[in-house]
């Protein structure tokens, strides 16, 4: 077994490495397993403008690259691998990289989710080219532009009311004439006056070199092929929290696989694992309150570890 460490921290995003900036500066010496892609969505984003400090903008790797490099400087270890398996099942906990296994008193959970995507060649092409998954990052910079949302649930509704105070021109598309949005947030989208809906419609393809120039859409009925130029492409299909390994650990939300933390803490069911970030917020989703909550799981790990070692002073003391 390898030397039991203070903290392991799972995943390289805004959560990840603000909890291994601030597990380091508090001399735990964290291993933070950050993984192939590492950085997380920030990695498919182009110029961020809302994020503090930041006041020019900057692109989101060079921000992922920012944030790794000051953990580093206090002492943070790195790995860019990927974890294939933990054990949670008693202290000190395991995780494991292939046959490699790693163990530390604590763990913080920060894999952060996955923005569904359609799957075209095109959108992947033309990501951060005018291709975006994230209204509240985005819409500013579609300002009298036309723009397209496609989707059918409330974050598609919502992204494209939010769209609407930027761009000139929204057109929503769905595949269905029915919405699994509520009805208020459907009755919403159509008071607005900049919001067209366009039903029947999958996306076929993403159109653009440099930047999208329009889109093609086939009709779901007749099968007829047609196109709308836009300047932006929003897919607002949903995200999925990189949870798979931990649902048989951790507990989850059923239908959704985010992870469950008790009251205003990182905490989960097991005493000594913290979940910080995205894989446990699929309401705000955004750099700043992943780094937050990176923070929130640092100082919760560092007080549980405090816990542990007077516990132990305690019994040695007592004995």
């Amino acid at each position: 077994m390898s030397d039991v460490r203070n903290v392991i921290i799972i995943g390289g995003g805004p959560a990840g490495y603000t909890a291994a900036l601030y597990t380091a500066r508090a001399n735990l010496n964290p291993l933070v397993i950050e993984g192939f892609n590492w950085g997380g969505q920030l990695m498919i984003t182009s110029d961020v403008e809302n994020y503090p400090g930041y006041a020019d903008g900057v692109m989101g790797p060079t921000m992922m690259q920012d944030f790794r490099r000051q953990a580093e400087r206090f002492g943070a270890e790195f790995l860019t691998d990927d974890v294939t398996r933990v054990d949670f099942s008693e202290r000190p906990f395991k995780v494991y990289v292939g046959k490699d296994e790693f163990v530390a008193d604590s763990v913080i959970v920060a894999t952060g989710a996955s923005a569904r995507q359609i799957g075209l060649e095109s959108e992947l092409r033309l990501q951060g080219r005018g291709v975006s998954y994230c209204a509240t990052c985005d819409a500013s910079f579609f300002r009298d532009k036309v723009v397209m949302v496609v989707g059918g649930g409330d974050s598609a509704l919502e992204e494209a009311t939010f769209i609407s105070r930027f761009a000139s021109k929204v057109y929503l598309v769905h595949r269905r004439e029915e919405f699994r949005a509520s009805p208020i947030m459907v009755d919403r989208a159509r008071a607005d006056e900049k919001i067209e809906f366009v039903l029947n419609k999958t996306i076929d393809e993403v159109i653009g070199d440099a930047k999208v120039t329009a889109v093609r859409l086939q009709d779901t009925q007749t099968g007829e092929f047609s196109e709308i130029e836009t300047d932006g492409f929003f897919v607002a299909i949903g995200h999925d929290p990189n949870t798979a390994l931990f649902l048989e650990q951790l507990d989850h939300e059923e239908d959704s696989g985010y992870l469950v933390t008790r009251g205003k803490s990182t905490e989960t069911n097991v005493p000594g694992v913290f979940a910080a970030g995205d894989v446990q917020d699929h309401t705000y989703r955004q750099a700043v309150t992943a780094a937050g909550s990176g923070c929130a799981a640092a100082l919760d790990a560092e007080r549980y570890l405090s816990d542990l070692r007077h516990a132990a002073l305690t019994a040695t003391s007592s004995g």
